[in-house]
């Protein structure tokens, strides 16, 4: 294992003991716990909005909490839930008088804890919490049937969902609309990743699985679970063309439909890759007649040193586009 760290066992406290000294402005943490991040800009009457998850995959979730994005996440360690009780006290701290809405990814961990203290808040508190799954994995499970839950993962596109809320909840729209347009992100995002080496926990010190040098994993999740596709490695426009084919049969888009596109660099893969990704997709998406509203090129949810990348794509309508245009400003995303 080759990491800038010292003990393993302290990676987690010091890496959130750098971020809010380095975010003091922005950020800070409630009753005293490093792993209960909220922000110093409370708006009196706004829907909070929360997320969590486990560390390891910084700008996410962290990294979104500010100023027309969220209010407070739960950090837990290195690819680890954090617990009810600490999810309970971001929501206490972050709700100001109009509910809170979850937002996070689709994995059992996280469901079992978010939903526990969501159930506490309600009952110990009189906060009202609702919950959107972040599900937008389309290599980890079919599409569900209408009415039923999800079985998706969720990656990279939660970004999308966390912009969209964030904007509205700054409008100061109700929890319901909140949540609705929520629901809407949700509902028209979709991600597909290609991963060419694994990642190390640094408390295990040592991958968890082996990806040959020559070759690469599509549809790999961002915890190392197992993609679809294996196989030797292919030039970025090939890769591109496999992954945005599903992307787009599966919503599906349409010509006609206006996107917006997220680049998302899984650790180690440079923003030089990124962009000739970046310059493949958008020759594809004009060939099907799909306009881009924006791109967003970078590191947006990675897995610790991972190489490999993933495509959202954010099918719009007026109001999703209103909501992701507005301004945001984040330790790690500003607009």
């Amino acid at each position: 294992m080759k990491k800038i760290i010292n003990e393993p066992d302290n990676y987690l406290k010091e890496m959130l003991s750098g971020i809010y000294i380095a975010h003091e402005d922005m950020v800070t943490c409630t009753d005293g716990d490093l792993q209960c991040l909220v922000s110093k800009h409370k708006k009196e009457g706004k829907v909070g909005i929360a997320t969590g998850g486990g560390s390891g995959h910084l700008p996410l979730f962290l990294g979104y909490v500010g100023e027309g994005m969220l209010d407070g996440c739960c950090v837990g360690d290195v690819f680890q839930s954090p617990s009810a009780d600490q999810m309970l006290a971001v929501t206490k701290e972050i709700d100001s008088g109009a509910g809170v809405l979850y937002i996070y990814g689709n994995y059992n961990g996280d469901i079992f804890n978010f939903d526990m203290a969501a159930e506490m808040a309600d009952m110990e508190e009189d906060i009202r919490v609702e919950t959107v799954l972040g599900a937008d994995d389309v290599a980890s499970a079919g599409p569900s049937a209408p009415g039923e839950k999800s079985t998706r993962r969720g990656v990279a596109g939660i970004f999308f969902v966390f912009k969209c809320a964030g904007a509205a909840a700054d409008k100061m729209m109700d929890l319901d609309n909140v949540k609705r347009i929520a629901d809407k992100a949700n509902a028209n995002v979709r991600t597909m990743g290609v991963a060419l080496t694994p990642c190390v926990v640094p408390r295990v010190g040592k991958a968890g699985f082996s990806i040959g040098e020559d070759e690469m994993e599509i549809g790999m999740g961002i915890h190392g679970e197992t993609g679809i596709r294996r196989g030797k490695i292919e030039p970025a426009d090939q890769i591109v063309d496999e992954m945005l084919g599903q992307i787009v049969a599966d919503l599906p888009y349409e010509s006609g439909d206006e996107v917006a596109v997220l680049v998302n660099g899984l650790g180690a893969t440079t923003l030089d890759e990124q962009y000739i990704v970046t310059r493949r997709i958008d020759k594809v998406l004009s060939e099907k007649g799909i306009s881009v509203h924006r791109y967003y090129v970078g590191e947006y949810a990675t897995a610790l040193e991972m190489a490999g990348f993933s495509i959202s794509l954010l099918k719009l309508d007026d109001e999703l586009k209103e909501m992701l245009d507005s301004d945001a400003k984040t330790p790690f995303f500003r607009q």
